[in-house]
């Protein structure tokens, strides 16, 4: 049985097909170019079933309108029979005794696809001019032999549901509820206008849940097995969580602005006395604010040129962040001159540096000073890097012996100035 289908059609659906199904006059081949120029394929199960359903109760539609939607529902599947999965009942609908004599012919012609003159006149002309005598019915089980598969859902002659569709015990069997005959009978009930009737059937087309009353069998659940001592048990974990509320939300955001706004002038000219100030005394209020002052180690070495204090103070308190070796690789990176040499020189005081940072500045440092062509501009740095070498070595921040061969050779190179010879002689007394 379909009648446990779920079907439901929206507002405009149920009024076109219901203006369809009353299209008693026109052709009906011609209503079913209409039907499928305004429902798509993906629809056609869905109208079906709505269909099916109307026609399962026997005064819900008038006679033409029931041969149209039978003519709909062969027609939606007509390709391929066998995968209508309406087919079984409209295969029962054409052997049903209690029905019309024309209504089953109706369906034998669609069944037997001699229906191509039938479908060009209109329902109205056919039950008018149907001749009981000039049809017979074929066996049943030749149609269902050659129309159905051999498996057809929903094919067992008992109901597993009953229809939620009840007849009116004061409307005798075959006949119409809407006749003037019906109105007149003893005990009769009130004619139902057509207004009424298109009304009742649009709604009805309508209701998500139309057909059936199935039965709601009642299932124990099966009992508990007992656990073993051997057994594991689930771990349920607890997830009853608490919420952590966000302090620095909406917090004021003023004052990393100002320090941010400030270090981006720091990048293009020396500030003054008091903006330094200003710069360290939010730095001290507030020590994370280094990590979201927009210095990246792309912009440091503008910052060492223009203002090394700043620099410092600013590596000072990355020392311990992820990316310092970031810093400190673009600090080597940079042209070597006397801005540089003091960030490192101050840093070597201040915080405790790593040993491989110090020797690649210091190899830095001498292979620049080997590649200025300008002997003034060499003879300067030249200076600048002895004295640099001799305050590392007093402060003991380096141990010479690791780079003693290169900073001799250093010497020997630029032992014509007195700042080279100076650090030749701390060599050798180091020696």
């Amino acid at each position: 049985m379909l009648s446990h289908i779920r079907v439901q059609l929206k507002h405009e659906e149920s009024a076109t097909l219901l203006s369809l199904l009353q299209s008693e006059l026109q052709p009906i081949d011609g209503i079913l170019a209409e039907f499928h120029s305004k429902f798509p394929p993906s629809r056609y199960f869905t109208v079906c079933g709505s269909l099916y359903l109307l026609i399962e109760d026997s005064l819900l539609l008038r006679p033409s309108e029931r041969l149209i939607a039978y003519a709909i529902l062969y027609r939606c599947y007509a390709r391929i029979p066998k995968l209508n999965p309406f087919m079984f009942q409209m295969i029962n609908s054409a052997f049903n005794e209690q029905a019309e004599n024309y209504e089953r012919a109706f369906l034998v012609h669609l069944l037997r696809s001699s229906s191509k003159e039938i479908l060009k006149q209109s329902v109205a002309d056919y039950i008018k001019s149907f001749d009981p005598s000039a049809h017979e019915l074929p066996k049943r089980e030749e149609l269902v032999q050659e129309y159905c598969k051999e498996t057809q859902p929903g094919s067992s002659d008992e109901p597993t549901c009953v229809t939620n569709l009840l007849p009116d015990p004061d409307v005798p069997h075959g006949s119409d509820p809407n006749s003037a005959e019906f109105d007149l009978q003893p005990g009769g009930k009130p004619k139902i206008g057509s207004g009424d009737r298109d009304e009742i059937v649009a709604l009805t087309m309508q209701i998500p849940i139309f057909g059936a009353l199935s039965p709601s069998w009642i299932r124990p659940f099966p009992p508990m097995y007992p656990v073993h001592e051997s057994e594991l048990l689930w771990i349920e974990p607890d997830n009853s969580h608490e919420l952590v509320w966000d302090h620095g939300m909406c917090a004021d955001t003023s004052r990393g602005a100002m320090v941010r706004d400030l270090l981006a002038k720091a990048l293009e000219t020396s500030l003054t006395p008091a903006q330094h100030e200003q710069i360290l005394m939010e730095f001290a209020n507030d020590p994370k604010l280094v990590y979201h002052c927009g210095i990246t180690p792309r912009k440091l070495p503008l910052l060492v040129e223009k203002n090394p204090q700043i620099a410092v103070e600013l590596l000072t308190k990355l020392i311990n962040s992820p990316e310092i070796a970031d810093y400190f690789t673009a600090l080597i990176s940079m042209d070597m001159n006397l801005h540089s040499m003091e960030v490192v020189n101050r840093l070597t005081t201040a915080v405790e540096l790593p040993k491989e940072f110090i020797h690649m500045y210091i190899t830095n440092c001498l292979q620049s000073c080997k590649n200025i062509k300008d002997k003034y501009m060499q003879n300067r740095l030249v200076r600048l890097v002895c004295v640099f070498l001799q305050s590392l070595i007093r402060n003991r921040i380096i141990d010479v012996k690791e780079l003693f061969i290169e900073v001799q050779a250093f010497c020997i190179e630029f032992s014509r100035i007195r700042e080279a010879a100076g650090l030749f002689r701390l060599l050798k007394t180091l020696d």
